[in-house]
């Protein structure tokens, strides 16, 4: 795979925070099984399937990745919880540098239709007659840098939450992030519709 393309994917600074988070591979005693591969490439094919929107079966032979194992290291990453472990370092790394605004928070929420009964994570879709449906919620800073993601009924409104600013401390950050998270799981009463 050329290096502009990688380093454009993952650059070394993201891989720095990446490395360490990544489960490590046990090949088997007996021999066998899954080979060694470079995690660079790997992780740099997953994130271009992801970012591309890409079927895994058409990732390109450039990244030296096949893409069975592409796949099957991005389901054991996130039977691992790479991706969350993953976003919250980020945000703690751009908390750390100033680069995130905490003097506000805003909740967007995106509306889908259940498909085949829905889950638990279902309600009645007021915008969609009543079917049932999900939301997905988006709380970002004030500059759209996304804090977290929820899943809840279509019935659950949107919120805005509002905070004073904060220091760059990671204290602040991770109790910041994680009223932010609490607000979002509010539901009914507890929960108000913004209005514009």
């Amino acid at each position: 795979m050329g290096v502009d393309h990688s380093q454009r994917l993952v650059p070394d600074g993201l891989w720095e925070l990446v490395a360490p988070l990544l489960p490590s591979f046990n090949s088997r005693p007996q021999g066998g099984g899954t080979a060694p591969c470079d995690e660079r490439a790997v992780f740099t094919a997953v994130v271009y399937v992801l970012t591309s929107g890409c079927a895994w079966r058409h990732l390109p032979e450039t990244f030296g990745v096949s893409p069975a194992t592409a796949h099957r290291r991005f389901s054991a990453w996130t039977r691992a919880g790479l991706w969350s472990r993953l976003h919250r370092t980020v945000l703690d790394e751009l908390g750390a540098r100033g680069e995130l605004d905490w003097a506000s928070a805003i909740v967007d929420a995106a509306s889908v239709r259940a498909k085949r009964g829905g889950g638990t994570l279902t309600g009645p879709d007021p915008a969609d007659r009543g079917k049932k449906g999900s939301k997905l919620h988006v709380p970002s800073e004030a500059q759209g840098i996304p804090l977290a993601v929820a899943v809840s009924g279509a019935n659950t409104h949107a919120i805005l939450v509002r905070r004073e600013p904060r220091s760059t401390t990671a204290t602040h950050r991770t109790a910041a992030a994680t009223r932010i998270d609490r607000a979002i799981r509010k539901t009914g009463s507890e929960a108000h519709e913004t209005q514009t």
